[in-house]
C-alpha cells in the first residue's frame, strides 16, 4: 500500500472533452441565467484520470482559458449531490460545469474531480463521506498540476476553493486537508464556499424533521446518505430494518448509479416519515451511536483557522441546505480567529442562491488576487440583491 500511496495524484490520461471561445462561454452561461460579466477568454476541457489508492482510478475535469497568463493559479470546484455518474462534471456539460467555465474564462485553471464513484471512476459513490471526498480533490489538484504542465500552462500553486452544497462542505474540508499538509505545493489564497451542509448534527438533521428542508430533498438526500454511510458505519443488516415496504426492497436499486434523479424520487416515498419505520424514524431524529458517528465525521470543516479571508454564500430560502449551516460554520471559524463573511443572497431557494453566487465567487477571486479592489472584514453577515427572475 505504500507504493500505491506515493502515487496518488498521478496522471494516467488526459482526454479532451470541450474548445469554446469567449462568444460561446458566454452564450452557454446566459443560456443557464447566469452572469456572464466576468468572461475574458475562451475555455478548453480536459477528462482527467488519476490513481486513488491501490484499486482504484477516480476521473474529473480540468479546465484552461484560452488566453491570459501564461502561469496560471488554479481553482478547485466540488460539486454538488449527484446520484447517476453521468451528471459529474468530466462527463455532462450541464450545471456542473458552470463554475469550471466561469473561472477559467475569468483567466485561471480549473480543477474538478468526479468524486470516487462518479464519471467515469468505479464502485458506489461513498456519498458525503468527506475524508474520501477530499483525497479525491487533492488528488485531482496533483493530476491537474501535472496536465496543466504538459499542455503548456504550468500551475504557479495558488489556489482559490469554491464548491456548492455537498461541495461547499468538501471545499471547507479540502481548505483545511491542505493547511494541515495534505500538499505542501498548493497555497490556499481564499475559500467561497455555496450552500454547503458545514453542520449535518447541529443543522441539517434536524431541519430534516422541523420542516426547514422540504420532502423532495429531505427523502432524497436521507436515503442516498443512509445508503452509502450504511456501507461505512453499518446503521442496518437488511434494509428493511431502516425503510419501510415496499421501498425497502427497492431503495438500493433506485441509488445504484443508473437511474436519473427524478426516478430516485418518484420511486421513494412522499415524506421522510413514510419512507422509514417508525423506530429508525425515531434513531434518526435523535442519533446515536454509528449514525451520531457518521454525522460527526462530516462535521469538522469550519474548525480550524484559514490563514486566506473566507467567504460563505447562502439564501434565506433554501431549504435543502438552510441558512443555519452557513451561520454555525462562520461562527465557527470567527471563534478560531478567521476572517469569514458571510454573503446572504436573500429569498432564493438552494439552486437560487448557486446562480447568484457563482458569478459572485470569481469577483471575489479576482479582489483577493489583486485584479479588483476588494475589502474584508471580521465575521460579518451582507445581504446580496438576488437578480430579477430566480426560481
Amino acid at each position: 500500500m505504500g507504493a500505491a500511496r506515493d502515487r496518488r495524484g498521478e496522471l494516467v490520461l488526459v482526454t479532451p472533452v470541450a474548445d469554446h471561445d469567449a462568444r460561446a462561454v458566454k452564450a452557454f452561461l446566459a443560456g443557464k441565467e447566469i452572469a456572464n460579466d466576468s468572461v475574458r477568454y475562451g475555455v478548453r476541457a480536459y477528462r482527467t484520470v488519476d490513481p486513488y489508492g491501490k484499486p482504484t482510478t477516480a476521473t474529473g475535469l480540468l479546465t484552461l482559458p484560452e488566453g491570459g497568463a501564461h502561469r496560471l493559479d488554479l481553482v478547485s470546484d466540488t460539486h454538488g449531490t449527484m446520484v447517476k455518474p453521468s451528471y459529474a462534471p468530466s462527463v455532462s456539460e450541464d450545471f456542473g460545469r458552470v463554475p469550471s467555465y466561469l473561472n477559467a474564462s475569468a483567466g485561471r485553471a480549473v480543477a474538478a474531480p468526479d468524486y470516487l464513484g462518479l464519471g467515469e471512476g468505479p464502485g458506489p459513490h461513498p456519498y458525503m463521506d468527506t475524508a474520501s471526498s477530499v483525497t479525491a480533490s487533492v488528488d485531482m489538484l496533483r493530476a491537474a498540476r501535472t496536465a496543466a504542465g504538459r499542455l503548456g500552462r504550468p500551475l504557479t500553486g495558488d489556489l482559490y476553493a469554491t464548491g456548492f452544497s455537498q461541495g461547499g462542505q468538501v471545499a471547507m474540508a479540502l481548505g483545511k486537508a491542505l493547511a494541515q499538509g495534505a500538499d505542501r505545493h498548493f497555497r490556499v489564497k481564499a475559500l467561497a464556499p455555496i450552500s454547503g451542509p458545514y453542520d449535518l448534527e447541529g443543522q441539517e438533521m434536524p431541519a430534516l424533521f422541523d420542516g426547514r428542508v422540504n420532502d423532495t430533498s429531505g427523502v432524497l438526500y436521507s436515503s442516498y446518505w443512509l445508503v452509502a454511510q450504511n456501507r461505512l458505519h453499518h446503521f442496518y443488516d437488511d434494509p428493511g430494518e431502516a425503510f419501510r415496504a415496499p421501498y425497502a426492497s427497492r431503495v438500493e436499486e433506485l441509488l445504484d448509479g443508473t437511474h436519473e434523479e427524478e426516478d430516485v424520487v418518484k420511486g421513494l416515498a412522499p415524506t421522510v416519515r413514510q419512507l422509514l419505520t417508525p423506530a429508525f424514524y425515531e434513531r434518526l431524529s435523535h442519533p446515536s451511536g454509528a449514525l451520531l458517528d457518521a454525522l460527526r465525521s462530516a462535521d469538522h470543516s469550519c474548525d480550524w483557522k484559514p490563514a486566506a479571508p473566507v467567504r460563505l454564500y447562502t439564501g434565506d430560502n433554501d431549504t435543502d441546505v438552510p441558512v443555519g449551516n452557513a451561520r454555525t460554520c462562520a461562527r465557527t471559524l470567527a471563534g478560531e480567529g478567521a476572517r469569514v463573511r458571510v454573503t446572504d443572497q436573500g429569498a432564493t431557494d438552494h439552486f437560487g442562491t448557486f446562480v447568484a453566487s457563482a458569478p459572485q465567487v470569481v469577483r471575489f477571486f479576482d479582489g483577493v488576487s489583486g485584479r479588483v479592489a476588494d475589502q474584508y472584514q471580521p465575521f460579518a453577515c451582507q445581504k446580496a440583491q438576488a437578480p430579477v427572475g430566480l426560481p
